[in-house]
């Protein structure tokens, strides 16, 4: 098993070899979550080309099958019934406002689940957790050898330079 940049697992990176670590890794971090956004947006654009097709249809509906099918049913009830011809007329028209409702309740519900689509809410919530995670991450504390410790002069120049 190995680390990201290839270096063995448990083996002693350089502060460099970390740091080039801790890059790549938030930089996929936020590919990551910049494409989680773009799917998530795809899905709420189709949910609104679905009411908008649902609303067109009603739309064409109403426009074009409105003087055929006035006409038809029109004298279809005439024919049944033997009404007045206006009252026939008005039923025909009855009916074809009720298949354009019909049509335009099925868009209105396909408005109101776009209009709530939570793309942007969820990848926005995503990347706050990924920021608090990141902010409480803590370096792990490492034991002192002899080795390590730098000749005190070294040191008393580095904090005074600081």
């Amino acid at each position: 098993m190995s680390a990201p940049d290839g270096s063995p697992v448990g083996a002693e990176r350089s502060i460099g070899q970390l740091f080039a670590s801790a890059t790549t890794e938030m930089s996929a971090l936020v590919h990551d979550e910049i494409a989680l956004a773009k799917a998530q947006l795809k899905q709420d654009v189709k949910k609104g080309a679905v009411s908008g097709g649902a609303f067109s249809a009603a739309l064409m509906v109403l426009v074009f099958s409105l003087p055929m099918l006035s006409f038809a049913l029109a004298y279809g009830i005439r024919t049944w019934s033997h009404w007045n011809m206006a009252i026939c007329f008005l039923l025909s028209f009855a009916a074809n406002v009720l298949v354009a409702a019909v049509l335009a309740l099925i868009g209105t519900v396909f408005a109101k689940k776009a209009k709530k689509g939570k793309g942007p809410q969820k990848v926005a919530a995503s990347v706050k957790e990924s920021a608090g995670v990141l902010q409480n991450a803590k370096p792990h504390p490492r034991q002192v050898t002899p080795g390590d410790r730098v000749p005190e002069a070294i040191e008393a120049v580095a904090r005074s330079s600081s």
